[in-house]
């Protein structure tokens, strides 16, 4: 395939204006031809023949009345103005690759790995949007390592992983950020313990006498609870705590106390009458759900087309999957 290209650069303080008819494959010769400063060094690193190579450099070379090499003493030397020419070769070739990889983007051929750190109760949001994402580019590798916040982020800020979901964005990282959805935090116990409650607002009196359920240390979910008992003045007088979200709602569910958690992943539990929302001032406190990278990380295509599905998609995967919060 043959290409137009149209620059201008300044040479000698001499501006010019160069249109060129090229192949990539010319680009590609030469460039390894000025790397090696050898014809015959560039066709062993192409698996060329030498002729195959000389055609190619005098194809290029035919479009230019400046010559882009010469001949030593049997030695071949690039000119400084072929020099020029091979750094604008470079930047054509790294071009061309972007195309490819976009146009592979759009035809579903991106492939490669894919990291996602996901705090704990994200393993009940992230699937939903990787669904899809993974049906439209099969060749890409999803990891999705579902940890506690303090690892996710310490992920993040070792550039272990490309992306992570967090409800509550680190403050001490230089991140971008895509907003998923809200992510909204009640006050809940089991069906029996729920019914002293029903029709009422609980006051904070009242909670002050409840068994309290929490996350471990660290936890967004934890750090929102605490915040809110600080704020209504609530004096904790018998308290749990357990390691995960899901350890949380099977305690609650038992009827070893109350707590307040996210109801993103209460579902099934909550449609089965097995835990139920109770009415408390100051609740629900509302969060976002945050995919994050780190600013200046140079992702790979998979990840970019990620962030473009996500772009395009999210809205809708949210009113199919979580239009029931």
């Amino acid at each position: 395939m043959t290409y137009s290209f149209a620059f201008i650069y300044s040479f000698y303080d001499i501006h010019l204006l160069l249109v060129m008819n090229y192949t990539l494959h010319q680009l590609k010769v030469f460039v390894c031809i000025v790397k090696n400063q050898s014809v015959t060094k560039a066709s062993e690193e192409l698996f060329l023949s030498q002729p195959a190579v000389s055609s190619q450099l005098k194809k290029l070379q035919d479009q230019f009345d400046v010559p882009l090499t010469e001949i030593v003493g049997r030695k071949l030397f690039v000119t400084e103005f072929g020099k020029e020419i091979a750094e604008v070769c470079k930047r054509v070739l790294l071009a061309s690759n972007e195309i490819k990889e976009t146009l592979e983007q759009y035809k579903g051929l991106v492939s490669g790995h894919l990291k996602i750190s996901v705090v704990s109760t994200g393993k009940y949001v992230m699937p939903y949007f990787l669904s899809g994402f993974t049906k439209l580019f099969p060749s890409v590798n999803v990891a999705m390592d579902v940890t506690n916040k303090q690892l996710v982020v310490e992920a993040l800020s070792k550039n272990e992983t490309d992306f992570a979901l967090v409800s509550v964005l680190p403050s001490n990282l230089p991140l971008e950020s895509i907003d998923l959805m809200d992510n909204e935090l009640y006050f809940f116990g089991n069906w029996e313990n729920a019914q002293r409650f029903i029709g009422k607002t609980a006051s904070s009196s009242e909670i002050c006498e409840l068994p309290l359920i929490f996350r471990e240390q660290g936890s967004a979910t934890r750090n929102a609870m605490e915040e809110y008992i600080i704020k209504q003045g609530i004096k904790v007088n018998q308290k749990y705590e357990l390691v995960s979200n899901e350890a949380v709602k099977q305690a609650v569910n038992a009827g070893l106390g109350y707590s307040i958690m996210p109801l993103i992943g209460l579902r099934n539990s909550i449609n089965a009458g097995e835990i139920k929302v109770i009415n408390v001032k100051g609740l629900p406190i509302q969060t976002q759900w945050t995919l994050c990278y780190l600013k200046g990380k140079k992702l790979s295509p998979a990840a970019k087309a990620f962030i473009s599905y996500l772009e395009a998609h999210k809205d809708q995967i949210i009113e199919k999957h979580f239009s029931w919060t």
